[in-house]
């Protein structure tokens, strides 16, 4: 008994004395919270939600026009592009501040972190390039050019490839994430922008912005082996103009953004055919869904707000104000 208390009293010495050198550890970080973070291109913030209540909880200000978000491996960290400043900030998830930066990188605006956590592949849409930073020394290694406009970019499912959309060329490139070296040039629908892939592996679908439908890619081959078209009543062909996918862990359903139509399709991967379509808001973008996937979220642009969807009933829960041009949505979960 007198040595449990001995060595419960030296260890509490050994912490006050930590804390008065400074010394004491850092306070666990905070993963698996929920809380939910909005990048606003037009007010230079992240809005943070409330995973209950989705009530905003803070409002971090970052550099210019952030738009895509990525966590690293253990979510203590989360990277935004800020296209208009050139620059990927780099917030702590427990503190919900903007602790670092990565520098010099040209108009940013989405990106992927390398499975190791090593890596970052950076489309760069004024220079036609997908840059590819070292994260420890945050400089820049690489780079590969691509057509106009790179946008969405996504890796394979085993991680050796690097799929990079180019919007104004109409064209999904296929690069290897190890040599970076071009593998292939795959031409798609109009105006080509953001991916999911089926949880095999097996197909990457890409949403194409300007035909109202998704091209569907052959990993293996790497050719379009289909598409999936949208059309509703009451709307023109051109007012329909997918761009953000969400597919389930089971590879049964895409969600897609319908931008101008002010719509979510719910597509069944198996038919490739729209089997919903559900009204959220205005100029809708980003999406994703909930690690338990029972919810679904959806930034729309051109309503400053957030659509909270129940996935099992397909119906919308709440709308939520945030900034201004909400454009992704990264989950803490």
């Amino acid at each position: 008994m007198q040595r449990t208390t001995t060595a419960t009293i030296l260890l509490g010495l050994a912490a006050a004395a930590a804390c008065l050198t400074g010394l004491a550890p850092a306070p666990a970080a905070a993963k698996g919270t929920g809380v939910l973070f909005v990048s606003n291109e037009k007010s230079n913030t992240l809005t943070v939600l409330d995973p209950k209540t989705y009530a905003v909880t803070a409002t971090i200000k970052t550099a210019k026009r952030p738009r895509g978000m990525q966590f690293n491996a253990d979510k203590t960290l989360l990277y935004i592009a800020c296209g208009d400043s050139d620059r990927i900030d780099i917030v702590d998830v427990a503190s919900q501040k903007v602790v670092d930066k990565i520098a010099d990188v040209p108009d940013p605006e989405a990106f992927v972190i390398s499975p190791d956590d090593k890596r970052m592949f950076v489309s760069n849409e004024d220079a036609a390039e997908l840059s590819v930073l070292d994260i420890a020394s945050k400089k820049r290694i690489g780079g590969i050019k691509t057509g106009l406009e790179p946008e969405g970019v996504a890796f394979s499912a085993d991680g050796k490839k690097v799929y990079v959309t180019a919007e104004a060329s109409n064209t999904v490139h296929v690069i290897d994430a190890a040599t970076l070296k071009l593998e292939a040039n795959i031409i798609v629908g109009t105006r080509p922008r953001r991916f999911a892939m089926t949880p095999d592996g097996k197909e990457i679908w890409v949403s194409t912005e300007l035909a109202a439908a998704i091209s569907i890619i052959d990993a293996a081959s790497n050719k379009a082996i289909g598409t999936v078209t949208f059309e509703f009543k009451g709307l023109r062909k051109e007012d329909i103009s997918p761009v953000g996918l969400a597919m389930t862990r089971d590879g049964k359903t895409v969600f897609v953004t319908l931008g101008r139509a002010n719509h979510l399709a719910v597509v069944d991967v198996a038919s490739r055919k729209a089997e919903d379509y559900i009204l959220v808001g205005k100029r809708p973008w980003g999406v994703a869904l909930s690690r338990d996937e029972k919810r679904l979220f959806v930034t729309n642009g051109a309503s400053d707000d957030v659509t909270v969807i129940d996935t099992e009933s397909r119906k919308v829960i709440k709308s939520v104000p945030v900034g201004r041009y909400p454009y992704g949505i990264a989950i803490d979960d």
